[in-house]
């Protein structure tokens, strides 16, 4: 309300009138909240409505006066996106130093790190995505322009968390860094080029299982390395992941208003 009410409107409105309909009574009780002088208006109107206003400060004055005082909360730690995906982080890393025991023991067959190393970002990737785990999933998916920036972010924080695995890992067994990054990193924006048409959950499921099916388990079998793992493979990986990277932000950007639909919460 932009004046005040009259004496006779506050009247009919604590008198509870059937002449006072809901948008006056809602406008004369916002109005109350904010001017004094019609609230002594009102308690002029209904002597038991100051009577009662009077019992309440009473009671409250009382109940501060003689309580025990405020009990100090502490602080506990906030959960959200990152506690939930810390287990999968924990998987991958177990994975990789069991990789690089087996491959210390058993030196006569392929190097189960190389293997390895190209799909163990994909699961905790998967996971930081996930509508299942992520709490505040509806709010995410519904704001514009906001899923590539917290998808980047996302990702970067487990590659930040994973690839000093693979380095310790890659280290330990000898091999050449770029031999178990540049895989990884290829696999990590397949993964998120493919989930902006089917998910991220199930982009990296589905090429975790084809490249364990295709790869792995063939590699083991034979006792032999695949080519794609061998030094002179790595300009193919290096431009498949410049090119991956490129897909997700054209994909990304050329419908910035739909961030549930191009960016992954399926």
């Amino acid at each position: 309300m932009t004046t005040h009410p009259t004496p006779t409107v506050i009247s009919q409105y604590a008198s509870g009138a059937a002449g006072v309909d809901d948008t006056t009574i809602w406008a004369i009780e916002a109005h109350l909240e904010t001017c004094a002088a019609c609230r002594a208006v009102l308690t002029d109107v209904d002597p038991g409505t100051r009577d009662l206003l009077d019992r309440v400060a009473d009671g409250i004055a009382t109940g501060i006066a003689t309580g025990p005082p405020p009990v100090r909360r502490r602080r506990l730690p906030r959960t959200g996106v990152a506690a939930r995906v810390l287990p999968w982080l924990v998987t991958a890393t177990g994975l990789m130093l069991a990789a690089a025991l087996f491959e210390w023991t058993f030196d006569s067959l392929p190097s189960l790190v190389l293997l390895i190393a190209p799909v163990a970002p994909l699961l905790p990737v998967a996971a930081v995505w996930s509508r299942r785990l992520d709490p505040a999933w509806e709010l995410t998916a519904t704001m514009p322009r906001t899923g590539l920036p917290l998808l980047m972010r996302r990702t970067l924080g487990v590659l930040s968390a994973v690839i000093p695995v693979l380095a310790v890992a890659g280290w330990v067994t000898g091999h050449s860094p770029g031999l178990w990054l540049l895989p990884a990193l290829g696999f990590t924006a397949g993964a998120l080029a493919l989930g902006t048409v089917v998910g991220v959950d199930r982009a990296a499921l589905a090429l975790t299982v084809a490249w364990s099916a295709g790869v792995v388990g063939p590699s083991l079998t034979d006792g032999q390395l695949p080519t794609v793992l061998t030094g002179g493979s790595l300009p193919g990986w290096g431009l498949a992941t410049v090119a991956l990277t490129a897909v997700v932000l054209v994909r990304a950007w050329r419908r910035p208003h739909e961030p549930h639909k191009n960016l992954l919460h399926r």
